[in-house]
């Protein structure tokens, strides 16, 4: 009774594994292609190697040196380029181009390539490759090589071939002498004196935060442009505060950068939930809720106010003399 049940077993067991072999070589398609099936002799034309199989499949090309068979020759192997189909992302189709050539009139075959995939073998079929041999007009006489002419080379034609290194120079020294002339002949007035106000960082930061929440950007559903702007006004406050350059860093790495800077653990923490919150509208399309997005901008201002340096005060120190 047994060695029925056992013959059944192996049966099925040959039936799954026959097929899964059969779903796996169906996945994998090659092919051999010409970009001009015909050439003349000596001309070119590129033979491209493809394999279209799944992304996780691995597959081997064929080894191929410098010729294809006695008559074809590879003049220059190309770089292997892989595209994914759109229509399909799981499979991907891998390409290998090779610019050949042949000294040989006639018709002349591409054998069968052969790759490799696990322990399956796929092959290619052959492609005829057409040669045309050069017509040489056999009518006409044979002539020697003509020895070359001598051409004479005046300073006139080194001129017509040279004239933007002449011009060249020449309008620079014009322009420095339209300067240097200019300089010296115009009136001489002294620049009114600018001043510019200094803005301490963090005011300057409070300014930008303040112009953010009047434009209600995420009240008008422009949420990204909300967090963007509110980021990069305290990325630009911690490069001035603690001369990071938070600018050019990922969330991380500014964290990595201030945990030795002397800051309220409340307002480090509020910092990370800014920034991180920011983060996910502007690359993972979060939508954050209504009390979140004003919580951000509260906790922007909190940490300028609460983060700001203060200005160091002069120490008011009494002296006596000695006569005292």
């Amino acid at each position: 009774m047994m060695k029925p049940y056992f013959n059944l077993s192996c049966s099925v067991l040959l039936f799954f594994v026959f097929l899964g072999y059969s779903s796996h070589a169906q996945n994998i398609q090659v092919n051999a292609k010409l970009d001009k099936s015909s050439i003349s002799m000596g001309d070119q034309t590129t033979l491209s190697l493809r394999a279209a199989l799944p992304v996780k499949e691995k597959i081997s090309f064929p080894a191929l040196a410098d010729t294809i068979s006695s008559k074809i020759q590879i003049v220059k192997a190309g770089k292997t380029d892989t595209v994914s189909d759109p229509k399909n992302p799981g499979i991907q189709t891998i390409t290998q181009r090779y610019i050949i050539t042949s000294f040989d009139a006639g018709i002349q075959v591409i054998p069968a390539f052969s790759f490799q995939s696990g322990t399956q073998h796929f092959a290619t079929a052959s492609i005829p490759l057409e040669v045309a041999a050069v017509k040489v007009d056999t009518t006409k006489a044979i002539y020697d090589i003509k020895q070359p002419l001598a051409v004479s080379y005046s300073w006139m034609d080194w001129l017509k071939d040279h004239w933007l290194w002449v011009a060249g120079p020449l309008l620079l020294i014009l322009v420095l002498a339209g300067v240097i002339y200019y300089l010296r002949k115009r009136p001489k007035k002294g620049p009114p004196t600018v001043v510019v106000p200094i803005v301490s960082p963090d005011q300057l930061a409070l300014n930008k935060l303040q112009s953010i929440r009047d434009q209600k950007l995420w009240e008008h559903g422009h949420i990204k442009r909300y967090y963007s702007e509110l980021s990069d006004v305290i990325r630009e406050y911690l490069e001035s505060r603690y001369q990071i350059k938070a600018l050019e860093h990922t969330s991380e790495e500014i964290f990595l950068e201030l945990r030795h800077k002397d800051m309220p653990q409340q307002q480090r923490a509020n910092l990370r939930q800014m920034l991180n919150l920011a983060d996910l509208v502007k690359f993972a399309k979060e939508r954050p809720l209504n009390t979140e997005n004003e919580l951000s901008m509260e906790h922007a201002i909190g940490f300028v106010k609460q983060t700001k340096e203060n200005p160091i005060k002069p120490e008011n120190k009494a002296y006596r003399s000695h006569d005292e």
